[in-house]
């Protein structure tokens, strides 16, 4: 019992230490944090795979706490990140997670922390990003639009056009925020699982994506939507409006990775080569919308079934 203690209060000491100089890093030296920002929640993740969970949580905390010495409201922030998200991590990784849950907890925490966070500045600081991104780029095509009158080369409608594309910009925010939040976590499980690996941990991998597959309730949204978009009257900056182009930004989104990942099977089935699936994923950009049907296609009637049967070895 005493071997146990000290063995987690010593590699919990390590890890903090570990971290403190990963994030002191981040928040001081520009140019290195590009880098080391993605590395900042492995010492918590490779502590949370090894020791119990209560254990790992004092870690995060004292990780925190520090995070804020080190780098004050900097130093907070990247410590609510970065701290936790290693221990979601670890921690499924310890309970025996699939990668793609451990993807989907880290995306959850960081949409859910980033929210907190955004609502946080705009209530205590009175700080509001977007609302100053907006401002910055309303100010930009001003003096665009004051260039090329100049130069007399201002085109019709300047005004109006700048104005819709902007509208369009600030409906479509939540859906790029979403998309932000995913890669990050993408990148951030990714790197870990692979220096976790390499420091001997038995990390969990992803399935084949030609075995990818949505529920097919996202099949019903995807119809409710689309019946809601071409039916319904939406006025353009409405909350209705934002609701159901996002929502079916993101539904075609999902449907199009479905698409690709049917396309994959049909050129394993087919005995092809890796190569032609990733000539003919390039391919499957440019011809998004029939992507998307393939998607649809295989969802709701389950092409693979089909053929597995007719090209079965």
């Amino acid at each position: 019992m005493q071997k146990n203690q000290t063995s987690y209060l010593t590699y919990g000491s390590m890890m903090i230490a570990l971290f403190a100089i990963l994030l002191a890093l981040t928040v001081y030296v520009p140019v290195v944090s590009v880098f080391v920002t993605f590395i900042v929640p492995l010492p918590i993740a490779w502590y949370s795979a090894k020791f119990e969970r209560k254990h790992a949580l004092l870690v995060t905390l004292i990780a925190v706490i520090l995070a804020v010495l080190i780098g004050g409201i900097v130093g907070l922030v990247f410590g609510l990140f970065l701290a936790p998200l290693g221990f979601v991590i670890g921690n499924s990784i310890r309970t025996s997670q699939s990668k793609f849950y451990i993807l989907m907890a880290s995306s959850i925490y960081l949409l859910i922390i980033s929210t907190i966070l955004y609502i946080t500045f705009i209530l205590v600081l009175n700080i509001n990003i977007l609302t100053q991104l907006f401002e910055f780029l309303e100010i930009f095509y001003k003096e665009v639009g004051k260039i090329m009158d100049l130069a007399g080369q201002l085109p019709a409608n300047y005004d109006e056009k700048t104005s819709e594309i902007l509208l369009m910009f600030k409906m479509v925010v939540p859906f790029v925020y979403i998309a932000l939040v995913f890669i990050h976590a993408f990148i951030y499980v990714t790197l870990s699982l692979f220096l976790l690996k390499k420091l001997k941990l038995d990390v969990p991998k992803f399935s084949k994506f030609m075995d990818f597959r949505l529920p097919k309730a996202v099949l019903w949204y995807y119809l409710i939507v689309s019946i809601c978009t071409l039916f319904g009257s939406f006025e353009i900056g409405t909350f209705g409006y934002l609701l159901f182009v996002n929502a079916a930004l993101i539904l075609r989104v999902l449907l199009f990775l479905q698409g690709i990942s049917l396309i994959h099977y049909y050129f394993y089935v087919q005995g092809w080569p890796k190569w032609s699936a990733v000539l003919a994923t390039v391919l499957a950009i440019p011809l998004y919308t029939f992507t998307i049907i393939l998607g649809v296609l295989d969802l709701g009637f389950n092409l693979r079934a089909f053929l597995k049967d007719r090209y079965k070895k």
